[in-house]
């Protein structure tokens, strides 16, 4: 019935300033001194009974009323239009670039009888999209988003040598379109587990969505905002791997990811309240419990819609999904550091090196299980397998300066033996250089500057110049560039040397090597 008492004279004549006047609704509602309400009201059930206005206007008002009639439920039925099956049309909304539209056009095509015209087609399709549940109600796109989150009850896990219980998560991800469901347990809802759980979801369904929509949980968002809202980097680095988009839900919008929100629920009921029951001693047996009651929740047949979760799975969006990238994503977490002086970082006890021009600089750490990474201004400029040995060096050599790379690469046996090739009194001089400090390494360096001096003015020059520090008793770096500085080395050596207290190593003391460490 209309809103507002109108006789049926009005009505002929609001239909023939419509149709043969072509006003807007506006100047008729003027015109009649009725609301645009009324216009629009009537005028759309001319539309929905398929008459032409020129049969309209020859009906006497006990048929115009019937043939007008804007009744809530069951309009336009007596008049033998052929039914849509509406079920179908939520399903086809489903899929990429389908409109109502185009789905009235097919109703129309293959209608037996009558049709309805798109206005009335599109009428009854909300009224049935209505008593649908709320999360059936969103259309969502075929491949378009996959739902995460965990559900709010947790499953005991008993550890068979203590008797300890602690509880493991239930994640849940569930398909927009096709309500295709997939859940696992987790031992905690860390950002491993998170995007752990996400990787294996995605397996299952074997493809990548456009978009994965979770809830706006700080182990993948680092900073919450509803417009806004910034991705932890490891999620991010996640979202890059598999070539999706990552778009949070709303902070305090469950109606953002209702669909997964159906999906805990049905896993809770389904699943979870079939375990009850059941002790799970680990994470794997309770996952393989899961496993099997997944197949079956995914093959029910759905209430109000044609088909099940896996057949709309295949029709749907199976075809949509984007491919799996070819190689696993590895997990990985940041850390700032920065090096110190001798140009290592550290991580869990252990120290590993950088260019030794980035020591004092900010760096940051990208650990994974396997290796160690080192950025610096968003460049890569070191990478390390990782190791476990608590207080122990990592050092690659080009990351030293050139001269540590040379004192690395030598040892105080290679050195000896260079100087002895090159005759005895020189080994007997690099021998003193090592020995005479507490420690060997102290005299790498004028070893390094006797191999110069090797070079500058060759080697038989050095060995006799090398005999006449010996004999003198002046063994140090300095004294034998001296000597061949001066050309001393073609000198006669004097008849006889002088007391060689240079010669005298230091006090003994528990720390200093003798002779003997170095054959």
């Amino acid at each position: 019935m209309p809103a507002e008492p109108i006789a049926m004279h009005k009505i002929k004549e609001l239909l023939r300033l419509k149709y043969d006047c072509a006003l807007s609704h506006e100047q008729i509602a003027r015109a009649l001194s009725i609301s645009k309400g009324v216009v629009a009201k009537y005028v759309k059930a001319a539309e929905v009974s398929g008459r032409p206005w020129a049969e309209l206007s020859a009906t006497d008002e006990a048929e115009l009323r019937r043939l007008l009639s804007v009744g809530s439920r069951g309009r336009g039925a007596s008049l033998g239009y052929a039914t849509p099956d509406l079920a179908a049309v939520h399903q086809g909304l489903k899929q990429k670039n389908v409109t109502l539209a185009l789905l009235w056009e097919e109703y129309v095509q293959a209608a037996d009888g009558p049709a309805y015209q798109y206005s009335r087609f599109c009428d009854l399709y909300r009224e049935f999209a209505r008593r649908l549940k709320r999360s059936m109600r969103q259309v969502h796109r075929a491949g378009e988003k996959l739902f995460i989150d965990y559900a709010g009850d947790t499953v005991p896990i008993v550890d068979a040598a203590t008797g300890e219980i602690s509880r493991a998560q239930i994640f849940v991800a569930v398909l927009g379109a096709s309500s295709y469901t997939f859940a696992c347990a987790t031992a905690t809802q860390s950002q491993a587990d998170w995007l752990g759980a996400t990787a294996k979801a995605l397996a299952f369904i074997g493809g990548v969505p456009e978009l994965i929509v979770p809830d706006n949980t700080r182990s993948l968002v680092g900073q919450a905002d509803r417009y806004e809202p910034q991705l932890q980097r490891t999620t991010a680095e996640f979202a890059a791997h598999y070539g999706v988009a990552i778009l949070p839900a709303r902070p305090y919008k469950p109606q953002d990811k209702a669909k997964v929100e159906v999906g805990v629920q049905v896993v809770q009921r389904w699943i979870l309240a079939r375990l009850r029951h059941r002790r799970f001693f680990s994470l794997m047996e309770l996952n393989e419990a899961i496993a099997a009651l997944i197949e079956p929740l995914n093959a029910r047949a759905f209430r109000r819609l044609p088909g099940s979760r896996r057949s709309a799975f295949e029709t749907l969006d199976r075809p949509a999904l984007h491919p799996l990238p070819a190689t696993a994503f590895q997990f990985a977490t940041w850390k700032r550091a920065k090096p110190n002086i001798d140009y290592h970082v550290e991580f869990d006890g252990h120290y590993y090196s950088v260019p030794y021009a980035l020591a004092g600089q900010a760096v940051e750490l990208r650990i994974t299980a396997s290796s160690i990474e080192c950025f610096a201004a968003g460049k890569r400029v070191a990478v390390h397998a990782r190791s476990h040995r608590r207080g122990a060096f990592t050092t690659l050599d080009e990351h030293m300066p050139a001269s540590h790379q040379a004192h690395r690469q030598w040892t105080p046996g290679k050195l000896i033996s260079w100087g002895t090739a090159i005759g005895p009194h020189l080994g007997e001089v690099v021998r003193y250089q090592l020995e005479r400090m507490p420690h060997p390494e102290q005299g790498y360096r004028a070893c390094l500057g006797l191999m110069r001096l090797a070079r500058q003015y060759g080697k038989e020059r050095l060995e006799a110049a090398a005999t006449r520090a010996v004999t003198l008793g002046a063994m140090r770096y300095r004294s034998v560039a001296s000597i061949l500085k001066s050309g001393l080395d073609r000198a006669p050596l004097p008849p006889t040397a002088p007391q060689q207290a240079e010669l005298a190593l230091p006090t003994a003391h528990e720390n200093l090597r003798g002779a003997h460490y170095y054959h």
